[in-house]
Parts: structure tokens; sequence; C-alpha cells
């Protein structure tokens, strides 16, 4: 047998290991300064990272990954939080009794992008909007000028664009009807606002007409009469 040392026996060098020896190439393990590195672009959806300019109403249907129910204010996208159970019955309440209320010419929708200008586009919690511009099963928002009312369920997060920003856009949008819906103390209310035709302002306001805890009961747009203590029920 053998010694050690005469047996000059050796596997064969791989490919891999010619590159490494070899001294004109360069080491594989080592990174070329020369090599521009990724963009931050390159790794992550375009919606991170706005336009100068910011965000455009049509943007939102061409951003791919766009997480559901974002919204478009002020050319900033928002997204949606985790939603409390008074929010969810809420809207379903709402939903179903002006549904039942609303004439033949109405429809009643949620959770639906409004297109309100270039760089606005809210989605109010609730709509109210003429039949003739609910018939596109594909579409993806509604224009400001077919919507009779808007509603938002005010949310922890949210409190500001829905108490604010948001009745100030559809107001100057012209909706002539908005619904705030809040929850204190235990107590559903609804505020009940429509357009001022005597406001001296250069762009249409709306003016608070009732608030309404546990029962919201009205003759405009059309005839409710809804029991608002429905959704904090167990």
């Amino acid at each position: 047998m053998p010694d050690r040392e005469d047996d000059m026996s050796a596997a064969p060098l791989s490919e891999t290991d010619w590159l490494i020896l070899d001294p004109n190439l360069p080491d594989p393990l080592i990174p070329d300064p020369l090599e521009e590195p990724p963009s931050p672009s390159d790794s992550v959806p375009d919606w991170l990272i706005p336009p100068e300019r910011g965000f455009t109403a049509d943007d939102l249907d061409r951003l791919r990954g766009i997480p559901p129910h974002t919204e478009l204010i002020d050319g900033t996208l928002v997204f949606v939080s985790p939603q409390t159970r008074f929010h969810t019955r809420m809207l379903s309440l709402l939903e179903r009794a002006l549904s039942a209320a609303a004439p033949a010419q109405l429809r009643v929708e949620r959770e639906m992008t409004v297109k309100l200008g270039p760089r606005q586009r809210p989605e109010p919690d609730v709509v109210v909007l003429h039949a003739h511009a609910a018939t596109d099963p594909m579409c993806t928002f509604y224009e400001a000028a077919d919507v009779l009312l808007a509603v938002e369920v005010v949310s922890e997060e949210s409190a500001e664009r829905d108490r604010k920003r948001k009745p100030q856009l559809y107001a100057e949008a012209g909706i002539p009807h908005f619904w705030r819906v809040e929850y204190a103390q235990g107590t559903p209310a609804v505020y009940v606002y429509e357009l001022d035709p005597d406001s001296d302002c250069d762009s249409d306001v709306y003016r608070l007409t009732g608030t309404h805890r546990e029962r919201l009961t009205l003759s405009v747009p059309f005839d409710v009469d809804i029991d608002l203590t429905e959704a904090t029920r167990p």
C-alpha cells in the first residue's frame, strides 16, 4: 500500500475553482466597485415612492399591488386601518336601510371611491347615487356629479379627515348631502349636513341641519327612519 506522500491523486478542479484561481478574473464573492447598486425603486412598489407632484385620481387604477380601499386626498395615498365592530355594523345597517328606503331612480353603494378632481378620489363609507351611474359592473369609481349623499362613519385614525377635510371636498364638489356618523359614550349619532345656499364663501360649504341620536328620521334626500342602536346591540 503506498504512503500518503506518494498518493498524488486529487479530485479535478471545478469550473468555479478555476475562476477563483485565475488572477485575471474577478472574485465572484467581492462586489465590483464600478457596478451601479440597485435603485431603491427596483425593490419597492411604485406607490411607495410618490411622484414629485403627487398622485392623480387615475393613478389609483394603474398602481399595481395597492392595498384595497386606498383613497387619494390632495394627491396623497391614504391607507385603511383595521376597523371597529361598530364601524362595520353601522355600514351594514346604513346600506341595508338606505337601500330599502331609496326611490327606484337611486342606488346605494358602500366603499366605492368618488372622483372629485384630478388629485382627489376619496372613498366614502356609503354613497347614494343616481341609478344611471351604477350600470357598469367593472367601474372602479363614481363621478361627484352622480352622488346625492356621502356618508362617513368616523374612525379614530381617520377622525380629522372625516370631520374636516373630506366634507370640505364633498361640498366643493357639489354633493348635496353629507352625513357624519359618530359613536360616543355608547351612543350612535348622525350629524346631517346640506349644501348651504346662503353661504358667502367662494366655494360650496355644508351647514348642519340636525343631530340625530339613537334614531335617524329624515325626509330629505328621501324618507328614512333608521334605528341606529341596531349597530350597537350584542
